[in-house]
């Protein structure tokens, strides 16, 4: 009688082991890169998109970056000032919440400036985005939809019919307003339509320099300043 595969013994251990090397791996590998590197600079992602980002980092093939866990990078770099790996890392730890990551790269601040000041590349915006502007649809003919479409035009609340085959717009319809918050209909009209209203963009925002150890912001909201000066008080009051 053959063995049920329910009887097999699987090793609980194996993956969580790996998970943790993977994660000690990503540390010593960030702690080479601080090593190497002459700068780290701290930035932030605007409409996140996977294949822009890969073209950032082709462009970029004589630097490192990293994107995403933030938690490991954070071990790698240190919290506080009695853990950072070099003087004032626990800085640039502080900024490591949300679409954030981290450039090492021997260029200068200027020339990082000058090329991810010009890096900016439209797409098309998703659930939750804000409607950069207005889209209304005329009444008419829809000729680049084949007819197979219709239903699903319909069920994304087009008011549409098939008219001799064609897809036809009945009446006029609004499909958004200027800074309304898209649904995944909106969303998803808009992208069958041609409308690109998210923007892919990379903020520089902090500058750690490897040879002094200075830390600089180089752009922040008001939020961020505020969190800045309780931290200030705090470590006074300390």
């Amino acid at each position: 009688m053959p063995k049920s595969k329910r009887d097999r013994k699987v090793s609980l251990t194996r993956t969580p082991r790996k998970g943790l090397e993977a994660k000690q791996a990503l540390i010593a590998e960030l702690r080479r890169c601080v090593d190497t590197y002459k700068y780290i600079f701290v930035f932030s992602v605007a409409n996140m998109r996977n294949n822009k980002l890969k073209d950032v980092r082709n462009a970029w093939k004589h630097s490192r970056i990293f994107f995403g866990k933030n938690k490991v990078m954070m071990v790698a770099l240190g919290r506080e000032p009695s853990s950072e790996y070099k003087e004032n890392l626990h800085k640039v730890s502080k900024h490591l919440r949300g679409e954030v990551g981290l450039l090492f790269t021997n260029r200068t601040k200027d020339e990082v400036d000058e090329w991810f000041s010009k890096f900016k590349e439209v797409d098309f915006a998703r659930a939750g985005n804000k409607a950069t502007y207005a889209v209304s649809l005329d009444t008419g003919p829809l000729e680049q939809f084949p007819h197979s479409m219709e239903p699903q035009l319909r069920q994304l609340g087009l008011p549409t019919a098939l008219k001799k085959g064609v897809v036809t717009l009945l009446s006029d319809y609004e499909v958004c307003k200027e800074g309304d918050v898209l649904t995944p209909e909106q969303a998803r009209v808009l992208k069958l339509f041609g409308y690109e209203m998210a923007e892919f963009k990379v903020t520089i925002k902090f500058l750690w320099n490897s040879e002094t150890g200075d830390f600089q912001k180089l752009v922040g909201d008001s939020a961020e300043e505020e969190e800045e000066e309780d931290d200030d008080d705090e470590s006074n009051e300390d």
